[in-house]
């Protein structure tokens, strides 16, 4: 897979931003944004290579330090360019544990993108390295997602981000010390807080 450069990470960025903006602007009814139904599959791709890679994303957003959304596909199934708008669109719109996001909001967002490598499964929680792999912890027919960073910015060590990941899958706890399959990934992440700081 192609490396991400700057230049791309801040397309990628402006995408997602430009596309919230775009559903806003053009969906509000009565101060409420519509929910987004199409997609508008007509808009060229990015120009970039790398954009027409078929990658597993994540959207997420923060407003105030708080999350605010986070929706994304775990595989690869779309171009990262097509990938990226979809989930910026339903990050703002659609990820049931919030309201649907205002135009009065958008200034305040703070947008991150996570692209991640494709899952693998692992022997079990030994073999997860806390900060470096986000985990997929499955049992039957539940199944929960933690991206990388998340044990980083809770302060999480291996057995808490674990049985986290099982609570995200609707399991117990502690399901994980009765067996569980677990799939580890990596990802790359960035976000517009982060270039603002290093610029």
């Amino acid at each position: 897979m192609a490396e991400l450069s700057g230049t791309d990470r801040k397309a990628l960025l402006a995408l997602a931003r430009e596309t919230i903006g775009r559903q806003l602007a053009s969906g509000e009814r009565g101060g409420e944004p519509v929910p987004p139904r199409g997609r508008r599959p007509d808009d060229p791709p990015a120009p970039a290579p790398v954009f027409l890679e078929k990658r597993g994303v994540f959207v997420t957003l923060h407003r105030g330090g708080e999350l605010r959304g986070c929706i994304g596909y775990p595989l690869p199934v779309k171009p990262l360019w097509e990938a990226v708008r979809e989930m910026a669109l339903a990050a703002a719109f659609e990820d049931p544990r919030f309201p649907a996001v205002g135009s009065e909001e958008l200034p305040e967002l703070d947008i991150e993108i996570s692209v991640l490598t494709v899952p693998r499964p692992v022997a079990g929680p030994m073999d997860v390295r806390v900060g470096v792999d986000g985990i997929i912890v499955s049992k039957g027919l539940h199944r929960g997602l933690l991206l990388p960073q998340v044990p980083l910015e809770q302060g999480w060590d291996l057995e808490q981000y674990i049985s986290c990941g099982c609570r995200k899958a609707g399991l117990d706890p502690d399901e994980w010390q009765r067996g569980v399959g677990i799939e580890t990934f990596q990802a790359v992440v960035f976000g517009e807080k982060k270039h603002a700081e290093d610029a």
